[in-house]
């Protein structure tokens, strides 16, 4: 597992990775039929996000809604390694990959394939109810398949994670511990109820006197809240970086990371 140190050392001091939320991919309900304008779409969003001052990115299949609650199909891993493989091309800051809703398999199959840095697992450890059903953690799983196709790739690990409830009453700081101690996260990600929504600093707080590992804020973070967040190691930003037409705003990048920085 990563350490606060380690982790500031691989990625850097209150780091901030910017989202490039994907156009929807061949085989989702929306998808556009090109794989050219997915692609261009993301590498510009890429661009902006490095522009900005933004110390890494995310990759995510955001348009493939509805999202499978787990397996994702082949032509999805195919399609997410055919848009990482083009962003790396001039995109190189550490760069992660989360495939939604579920799918940790596909997320390392693509990290292997790239040479990413890390994958996000919105459900690691525990039962959540989500939109997409009863999601469970299969951290087992995960952690062994990483030690056999990409063991220095890292996982953050959402605690609680956006759109979704636990399936029965649980104890947040009983589960903060379960997913580092017992599932190995090298992160863990607080965020907010939904995408765009800020999370409770109060649970920030909750969270670093129960565990000593690097801890994100993943959703919800502006250039006006981000002094909320002095107790983070870094940061996952998207919805407040995006222009009207969805596109990424290298200026608003820009504040986001000077305000959470300083």
């Amino acid at each position: 597992m990563l350490t606060r140190d380690t982790f500031t050392s691989r990625f850097g001091r209150r780091v901030v990775f910017g989202m490039v939320h994907l156009l929807p991919l061949p085989g989702a309900p929306l998808f556009g039929g090109s794989m050219d304008e997915v692609i261009e779409a993301a590498v510009a969003d890429a661009t902006a996000i490095g522009d900005g001052g933004c110390d890494g990115l995310v990759v995510e299949n955001f348009g493939d809604r509805p999202f499978f609650a787990t397996r994702v199909p082949a032509e999805t891993v195919a399609a997410m390694t055919r848009v990482v493989t083009e962003i790396a091309r001039t995109f190189t800051s550490p760069i992660g990959v989360n495939v939604l809703r579920n799918d940790p398999h596909a997320a390392l199959a693509v990290a292997a394939a790239t040479g990413t840095a890390f994958i996000r697992v919105n459900v690691h450890t525990g039962t959540m109810i989500t939109d997409q059903g009863i999601i469970e953690g299969a951290a087992a799983d995960t952690l062994r398949l990483r030690a056999s196709l990409a063991p220095a790739v890292a996982i953050f690990a959402d605690h609680l994670v956006k759109h979704a409830v636990p399936l029965a009453a649980s104890d947040p700081v009983q589960t903060a511990k379960d997913l580092r101690l017992r599932g190995l996260a090298d992160a863990v990600i607080v965020t907010g109820s939904e995408t765009g929504a800020a999370a409770d600093p109060a649970r920030l707080q909750q969270l670093r006197d129960a565990i000593d590992a690097p801890l994100l804020v993943g959703s919800g973070l502006t250039a006006a809240n981000a002094r909320s967040f002095a107790l983070a190691d870094g940061a996952i930003v998207g919805t407040s970086v995006k222009e009207k037409n969805g596109a990424v705003d290298p200026k608003l990048v820009a504040a986001v990371v000077r305000a959470f920085k300083s």
